[in-house]
């Protein structure tokens, strides 16, 4: 009166199966996040060292910022009165045929001459005198916005 299985003695009739593993469905985003967090703290420190290199403090306006399409072309004039075209220091004699050497658009490039609020105006104005005696238009003084008391 006993049942027999008709599998053999295996316990019930039940086969034992492999277990098949299928393919995962799931992206892990684990990776992709952690190299996005990786780049964005390695652009939050990088951003401040973009900008021009010669430590200046420059005067305060309440005039609107320009717009444009193009990193300009920038002199800056530190508080000892030396000259750098970018990040590069040049003798106001050499600064006109180096302008004209790596400017794209010629005279028409846009020249950006910033200096330091504690240097002489007329040292600022040499500059900017020698520049527009060479020709170029469109040169403009960068300032800092004035900051509401």
């Amino acid at each position: 009166m006993g049942m027999t299985s008709a599998g053999g003695s295996n316990g019930g009739g039940r086969r034992r199966r492999r277990p098949s593993y299928s393919p995962m469905s799931e992206i892990n985003v684990t990776p992709m996040v952690d190299v996005m967090l990786v780049l964005l703290i390695v652009f939050m420190v990088a951003a401040p060292l973009l900008t021009v290199g010669v430590p200046i403090e420059l005067p305060e306006t309440s005039a609107n910022p320009l717009q444009g399409d193009k990193e300009p072309l920038t002199i800056s004039v530190d508080t000892q009165g030396r000259v750098f075209l970018q990040e590069t220091e040049i003798d106001v004699d050499k600064l006109v045929p180096k302008l004209l050497a790596i400017s794209a658009n010629g005279y028409q490039e846009r020249i950006y001459v910033r200096g330091d609020r504690s240097v002489d105006y007329g040292t600022v104005m040499k500059v900017m005198g020698t520049v527009s005696a060479a020709g170029f238009t469109r040169i403009g003084l960068v300032t800092e916005l004035e900051e509401e008391k």
